[in-house]
């Protein structure tokens, strides 16, 4: 027989081998689920059927799969694939306060070209130690020098907004989303790209590489190429193409402070430039970090500035949509907040308009912080995320097998009358006395040991750039009327984009 014609057969009973043993092994942790309530399998579909219309129904999907089933609930990914998912408040607690089932789940897989074993998708002992070196680096002294980002940043973003005044409907996501950009690159690799600005050559690539990215991982997240067969398709070249110009311009920047680093311990600071010397960067503080006596390698300096720039753009961007459209849709809330903000600022500074943030004024914009956190309860940046158990888990007379993905879905927790009062409700005041009331009920950064590291980071950004725009423009509806469509994407966003209309304040 011919090698080729010999080699077909045996490839086929090598892929039903395969299939039996992990046959055997989902069997295995099958019988331990069957309690577990959840919609109907169609063989060999599973559940996928469900959302074949894609991201514009997932979360709707969930909501009312919970409705049906109960709090805790199984999904079928496959005909040999299921995950547990679960807005069980126990349960949640047990996952999230766990210093063991600290391991993401199989879905942050696809995140491991551009991330690699950054803080976002490693596990064991180098998440815990890259953790503890990199937790200083959100010391509030430290967030305090980026600061002067936020405002110069925020300057230009509100330059931006005048052009805008007056019409009748402006879309505010794109522009929030060059925003973040510019001041997540400053932040973390001390590189001004000018995003918001029309793009200069030598930074268009990476920011067109960075949304290509951004794109690819959404359509495989829903996509029905099994990730073995991923290198066929033709996302995986734009993604080769898309990686080298991205990592190639992060090398760039490790390679210069890596030299400025060198001229400092040769010559002192008279070589540093001044900007360097005035503030630093994310990198940086990473550069000066050491493992058991060691420094960070190049590949890991690349991949925990990729982590803190993924995780620190779109996620704030998204943020920052839905509190301006909030603001926007509730004039009183805006009214009330911009009252308290003048008092504020008239009690520090003169001018209402011009004058810079500082962390002063921060600390007492309390109103603001609920109508942030009130935000992010009904629009969480992060709809879901996902572990993996290490090992079996005793639940409510259930034994969950270890190994199994466990997603939580912050966005369906965050709508639950259990929790929230009039929950589909905009009322900032709810969290006015919510500390200490069922930590694992309000999640927007996660919780726990694995909770988000640049949650402050975020909240500051968040804060100083919402004051700002309100100093100088009043926010109203769009017109005509503009009904968001919410999908949960690598963030939560909405696929027909956020309108709103501005003016001068």
């Amino acid at each position: 027989m011919p090698p080729l014609l010999l080699t077909i057969p045996l490839f086929f009973l090598l892929c039903l081998g395969v299939l039996y043993v992990i046959s055997k092994i989902k069997k295995s942790q099958a019988k331990y689920l069957q309690t577990i309530p959840g919609p109907k399998p169609i063989f060999p579909f599973g559940n996928t059927l469900d959302f074949i219309q894609g991201s514009i129904v997932f979360l709707d999907n969930f909501l009312k799969y919970f409705k049906d089933h109960g709090d805790t609930i199984i999904i079928h990914d496959s005909a040999l694939s299921w995950i547990l998912v679960t807005v069980d408040y126990d349960l949640m607690e047990m996952v999230l306060s766990s210093s063991v089932h600290i391991s993401k789940s199989n879905h942050y897989d696809f995140l491991y070209n551009w991330l690699g074993q950054g803080l976002l998708t490693s596990n064991g002992d180098k998440w815990k130690s890259h953790r503890k070196i990199i937790t200083p680096a959100f010391h509030f002294s430290i967030l305090q020098g980026f600061l002067p980002v936020f405002d110069s940043v925020g300057n230009n973003l509100v330059k931006k907004l005048r052009k805008e005044i007056g019409k009748s409907s402006l879309e505010i996501s794109n522009l929030l989303s060059l925003f973040t950009l510019d001041v997540i690159c400053e932040t973390a690799m001390g590189t001004k790209i000018n995003a918001l600005d029309s793009y200069s050559s030598e930074s268009s690539e990476y920011v067109r590489s960075i949304k290509i990215m951004c794109k690819i991982l959404i359509e495989r997240s829903y996509s029905a190429v099994p990730h073995s067969l991923y290198w066929l398709t033709w996302n995986y070249y734009k993604e080769k193409q898309a990686l080298k110009v991205i990592h190639g311009h992060v090398d760039s920047v490790i390679e210069q402070k890596l030299q400025l680093k060198k001229n400092k311990e040769q010559f002192g600071d008279k070589l540093i430039d001044e900007g360097i010397k005035r503030k630093k960067a994310f990198l940086d503080l990473l550069l000066e970090a050491k493992i058991d006596g060691c420094e960070l390698t190049k590949t890991e300096l690349r991949e925990e500035v990729n982590t803190f720039m993924f995780e620190g753009h779109d996620t704030s961007s998204s943020a920052l949509t839905f509190v301006l459209l909030m603001l926007a849709t509730y004039p009183k809330v805006q009214v009330d907040l911009c009252c308290k903000i003048s008092t504020e600022y008239h009690r520090f500074c003169g001018d209402f308009k011009e004058v810079n943030i500082s962390s002063a004024q921060l600390s007492q914009m309390k109103y603001l912080e609920m109508v942030i956190k009130e935000t992010l309860r009904l629009y969480p940046p992060v709809p879901m995320f996902g572990r993996k158990l290490v090992k079996d888990v005793e639940f409510k007379g259930t034994v969950i097998p270890k190994g199994i993905n466990v997603t939580l879905c912050p966005y369906a927790v965050h709508r639950k009358a259990l929790y929230f009062e009039n929950p589909e409700e905009f009322i900032p005041e709810r969290f006015e006395n919510f500390t200490g009331k069922l930590p694992f009920s309000y999640i927007p950064f996660s919780a726990g040991p694995r909770n988000c590291i640049g949650q402050k980071f975020a909240m500051m950004e968040i804060l100083c750039t919402i004051s700002k725009i309100l100093r100088n423009f009043k926010l109203s509806p769009a017109f005509p009327e503009h009904k968001i469509q919410i999908v949960a994407e690598s963030i939560l966003i909405s696929k027909n984009g956020v309108k709103i209309s501005i003016q001068e304040r």
